[in-house]
């Protein structure tokens, strides 16, 4: 059960799995409206499944009778979670024998909730990982069955961080389920200590405070990359103009908050609360992204322009 990419590398590494797994049936979001024709699209999970000719459940609530009933039909031994999207009822939770697996990309009990990846990002965490866990009721608080950790680097952003957590979750989970059923593990209750929770990312996240200290704003463009990003405006005569900050480092110089410092073919250097932010990769809204030597040449950024 699971929707995103983070979820189909889950279910490709178990069908790559050969004889150790039997996958019988996938389980996702129904298919969403995406790009300017909103057209119905499938999710990363069920495109996993089409290509290994799986059968895929599509309903629009896990509480659904008919889609419990479904489910029962194909007796499974246990289900693996991974970013499916709903909150599973406790009939599904009691349904298989070795119960739900979660695959969560934190090390629990931190960073529990919709957005782990960005918080520990976020956060200035140097280390973070994938908690294997045997769901129950509550939120990302049912008991641990496997844990393995990644550092956090400074380059990363939170697509790189996924990309990185989606195989590492996918090679434990192939590890550890076998041992599971082998009856080899016993399931340790999350501690006490050190619970935190990680809330929903929301596009407003990603407007930039220019009070801030520029290496703050260098953590928030870390963690928000590729989604929402982080937004500035340029003021305009009619209305003021998104600029999406794709790329930036943070530079030595000082001056007033919001203010192009300097505009130039290496970046457009804007002052921050501390230090400045060199921008070095933008995009204007209904644009493409663009180098900052593109960007000036076809909008040109003068020295005491202040951004909003």
């Amino acid at each position: 059960m699971g929707t995103p990419a983070l979820a189909a590398t889950s279910l490709e590494a178990l069908m790559e799995a050969g004889p150790k797994f039997e996958v019988v049936a996938t389980v996702t979001q129904p298919d969403q409206p995406k790009g300017r024709g909103l057209k119905l699209q499938p999710s990363p999970v069920k495109e996993a499944a089409l290509r290994q000719a799986l059968p895929v459940l599509q309903p629009a609530r896990a509480r659904d009778p008919l889609f419990l009933e479904e489910l029962r039909g194909y007796q499974p031994d246990v289900i693996v979670v991974a970013a499916y999207g709903q909150i599973l009822p406790q009939s599904i939770l009691d349904l298989p024998p070795l119960g739900c697996v979660n695959v969560h990309t934190s090390l629990l009990p931190k960073y529990r909730g919709a957005a782990p990846i960005q918080r520990a990002l976020w956060e200035g965490e140097t280390q973070t990982g994938i908690t294997l866990m045997k769901m129950d009721a509550g939120l990302d608080t049912g008991a641990i069955l496997a844990r393995c950790k990644t550092p956090i680097y400074p380059e990363d952003t939170a697509q790189t961080l996924h990309d990185r957590l989606a195989g590492l979750g996918a090679k434990l989970l192939v590890e550890t389920l076998p041992a599971l059923a082998a009856g080899r593990i016993t399931p340790q209750p999350q501690p006490l200590e050190g619970v935190s929770y990680a809330r929903k990312i929301n596009k407003s996240d990603g407007r930039i405070d220019w009070s801030q200290p520029a290496r703050t704003i260098h953590i928030q463009l870390r963690a928000l990359t590729p989604w929402p990003g982080i937004h500035t405006y340029l003021p305009a005569q009619s209305q003021p103009v998104l600029l999406k900050i794709w790329e930036a480092a943070v530079s030595g110089e000082s001056g007033r908050c919001g203010c192009v410092l300097r505009s130039d073919k290496d970046g457009i250097v804007v002052g921050c609360g501390a230090e400045s932010l060199r921008v070095l990769v933008l995009q204007r809204e209904g644009g493409r992204r663009m180098s900052a030597a593109e960007f000036l040449a076809g909008n040109p950024l003068a020295p005491g322009q202040q951004l909003e």
